[in-house]
């Protein structure tokens, strides 16, 4: 590494604020912009684009402008470009700052000595709170490169400690991350990633870098990032928009399914299973199609004096025709109509009748055809639908045949059916049941691009679901398998591909953790011959092999002492254990928030947190062991082990559990037990 230089350093400094200073030119010259077009339509349409383009255009004075740099070598053409989070250009046009995702930034993740793409120097910025307060050179060519030396810059900004919500990683992506993030629009790409190795901001990355290299396909049709739950997403709620992204749509799969119904039920999670498995889009089809009538009498249409007659067994044919196109169930219904009302104009015009050319249509709308197409391939409904098929057995009986085992059908048929769609207590996996029917009968939009995280605990029918919504687009699929506490969730990605309909997807694995550190993650690596024996270790690269306590010390002494160190702590507790941890905390005058409650004011009272702590946004948060999964913390205390194993409906599932709580610190983790460890993660 080179010697930083002071006057290296001023200039550095310089060039940042003068980076600002057109930023905030850029920014008023758009705000001083008017929509101004031939319609109300079009000018809505522009007014957006230009809200918009000023969200993009937001300086925030903590966040550096640019990270890097990297000064190209004379056969590259020379030249020197700052590399930041958005493109800041002066008056003449000229680049004071490039956008991460433009193609000449890529070598700053992925140059090397032994492929410098054409870079001289890497330099990277060490920043506080928006101050430029040091650089690093790395010579990757020419008469002063030097072998590889170690980045403090990278390695203190992985492991800067922070509180609030997730923050983005792009100023530290690393080569095989850079990869994933640049994959093109068309490919559906899977992320196993052990904790620690990025896999979620991975996709995040992505899906920014798709807003950018293909910004009209992916705006005017559409991006969806899909979570677990909704505190997952408010933990990444920051990412894209400081990258300068607010073009997707974030949302989970509850909130996708619940045009169809509300969720007010819940059932035994050997039902949820059944529910989810994909045999069940065999199923519902069958329901579907089996209400297609043979046709026994003629259809008579009246016009003028005459009457016009299509045979059943024509109205057969064109029923077998309409089938045989592949259509949805509403469209074959429509097609079907005009299959008949054809008929009744090749006789028609046989007669010797003039007709023009809306008499086809005129035909396929008259009540006639429409009440007889009715009788023959009659109107359905989702909600009816499988409201009939779980309170009728010889409905299911017919539609699984083959299909379900009779104990299967009667697992999932209702043992009190309610008295109609409207009071039935819907659970989520029927409202994903629901989707499906609703795509048997309408086809589904599809959007550019999905990202999906934490797809390892989807059932089948909830990756057929996403996959619906990408249908001619491509996705982003992160998980890892380890971490499925699901009953229902796949255990392959390749059986996940399949449900999704993308089977030609690519499957990366990343291993190297960056985050969470070695001690802590070679300790919860003990479980992994148990719950995942076929994936590879975590690996953790830093230098800093991070603290790990094992004790019995009480819980709030060592929430204490985690809360006198910097940075964000996290109390992680099982679900049943919530209430109590809430007292003990209270008790000792300690303020937190707890995750999973959108309104701090729920917890008024005795036994409630600080009535203006929101999740995230607090030092410390208390994390019910459900929803661990996906987030970090500086500092970690992990409550009663055990219990968290307990709190599952199998052991395996447990292990699960405990394996993803175990894993959410980046520098510090203390278990506090009652001297049952589970016997999977060995003496301590």
């Amino acid at each position: 590494m080179r010697t930083v230089s002071p006057a290296e350093l001023d200039r550095e400094r310089a060039h940042l604020e003068r980076a600002r200073e057109e930023l905030a030119r850029m920014r008023e010259r758009t705000a001083g912009l008017t929509a101004r077009a031939g319609d109300r339509v079009s000018a809505e349409a522009l007014e957006l684009t230009l809200a918009r383009r000023l969200a993009q255009l937001a300086d925030d004075p903590h966040v550096p402008l640019f990270f890097g740099r990297l000064d190209h070598d004379e056969p590259a053409g020379g030249g020197v470009f700052h590399v930041g989070r958005r493109h800041v250009s002066d008056t003449a046009g000229d680049p004071l700052v490039v956008d991460w995702r433009a193609p000449v930034s890529a070598a700053f993740y992925r140059a090397t000595r032994h492929d410098p793409m054409g870079v001289e120097v890497r330099r990277r910025y060490g920043f506080a709170r928006g101050v430029l307060t040091g650089f690093e050179d790395e010579v990757l060519s020419g008469p002063e490169t030097s072998a590889a030396e170690h980045s403090e810059i990278l390695e203190q900004e992985i492991e800067r400690p922070r509180t609030g919500p997730m923050r983005d990683i792009v100023a530290t992506i690393q080569p095989e991350q850079d990869v994933i993030v640049r994959s093109e629009l068309g490919r559906t790409v899977v992320v196993q990633g052990a904790p620690g190795t990025g896999k979620t901001a991975v996709g995040l990355h992505r899906a920014a870098y798709l807003l950018y290299a293909f910004r009209d396909q992916v705006t005017r049709r559409g991006m969806t990032v899909v979570g677990p739950n909704a505190s997952f997403l408010r933990y990444i709620r920051a990412v894209l928009p400081a990258l300068g992204e607010v073009d997707a749509t974030q949302t989970t799969v509850e909130e996708l399914v619940a045009a169809h119904g509300r969720l007010r039920g819940t059932e035994p999670a050997a039902v949820a299973r059944l529910k989810g498995d994909a045999r069940m889009a065999q199923v519902l089809r069958r329901a579907v199609w089996s209400h297609l009538a043979d046709p026994v009498e003629a259809m008579v249409l009246p016009r003028g004096s005459r009457r016009w007659r299509v045979p059943a067994h024509e109205a057969r044919d064109a029923v077998a025709h309409v089938v045989g196109r592949d259509l949805r169930y509403d469209a074959g219904r429509e097609a079907l109509r005009y299959a008949l009302a054809h008929r009744v104009l090749q006789q028609i015009e046989a007669s010797g009748d003039a007709l023009d050319d809306k008499a086809w249509d005129v035909l396929a709308r008259t009540k006639a055809v429409k009440d007889y197409a009715a009788t023959l391939w009659p109107v359905l409904s989702p909600a009816r639908l499988l409201h009939r098929l779980l309170a009728d057995p010889e409905l299911l009986a017919r539609a699984s045949d083959g299909i379900l085992t009779p104990a299967e059908q009667q697992a999932i048929a209702w043992d009190v059916p309610p008295r109609s769609p409207g009071t039935a207590r819907w659970t989520l996996a029927d409202l994903v049941l629901l989707d499906e029917l609703a795509d048997l009968l309408e086809r589904a939009p599809s959007v550019a691009h999905v990202v999906v995280d934490e797809a390892q605990d989807l059932s089948p029918m909830m990756l057929r679901a996403l996959g619906r919504r990408a249908r001619t687009g491509s996705l982003t699929v992160l998980g890892d398998l380890a971490q499925a506490t699901t009953p229902w969730g796949v255990r392959s990605w390749d059986d996940a591909l399949h449900h999704l309909g993308k089977p030609d997807g690519h499957v990366e694995q990343l291993t190297a953790g960056f985050r969470v550190p070695g001690d802590v993650i070679e300790y919860a690596a003990r479980l992994l011959p148990r719950i995942a024996p076929e994936l590879a270790p975590p690996v953790a690269v830093r230098r800093a092999r991070g603290e790990l306590l094992l004790t019995t010390t009480p819980t709030v002494d060592l929430v204490r002492a985690a809360l006198a160190r910097d940075g964000s702590v996290g109390l992680i507790v099982p679900d049943g254990g919530v209430a109590d941890a809430r007292r003990g905390l209270v008790a000792a005058g300690l303020a937190f928030a707890v995750v999973g409650e959108e309104d701090p004011s729920a917890s008024d009272g005795p036994d409630g947190g600080d009535d203006d702590a929101t999740e995230f946004d607090a030092r410390l948060d208390l994390v019910p062991a459900s929803l661990a999964k996906g987030l970090e913390f500086d500092h970690v205390v992990l409550d009663d082990p055990a219990g968290i194993v307990a709190g599952e409906s199998e052991h395996e599932s447990g292990l699960r559990r405990l394996y993803v709580c175990l894993t959410r610190a980046v520098t510090s983790l203390a278990v506090r037990h009652d001297d049952d460890v589970p016997a999977e993660l060995g003496a301590p």
